[in-house]
């Protein structure tokens, strides 16, 4: 399902114009990223979290030569299905 398909969905089981729901979608969408991309975690009982999380500098390898390679530290997104989730997920 694409972002199109999503705000069709949502749009048909909210009562609401394709437009309002891309709005919504849009907005919702904007402010995870901003709230993560400044440390905040968002909680969603049922969904799921997202936060942001810290990778340690490691060594690697390069794909092509085989050479070994420092990768640096870094701050990932993440995203962690709430039990709910999992459990619709799973079939049971």
């Amino acid at each position: 399902m694409n972002k199109g398909e999503l705000v069709d969905a949502i749009a048909q089981k909210t009562d609401v114009t394709k437009k309002q729901a891309d709005a919504i979608v849009t907005a919702m969408v904007d402010t995870i990223i901003e709230a993560v991309s400044t440390g905040d975690k968002i909680s969603l009982i049922g969904f799921g979290n997202f936060e942001v999380r810290d990778r340690q500098a490691r060594e690697g390898r390069n794909p092509k030569t085989g050479e070994k390679m420092q990768i640096a530290a870094s701050r990932v997104p993440a995203f962690a299905p709430g039990k709910a989730f999992k459990e619709r997920v799973a079939g049971d």
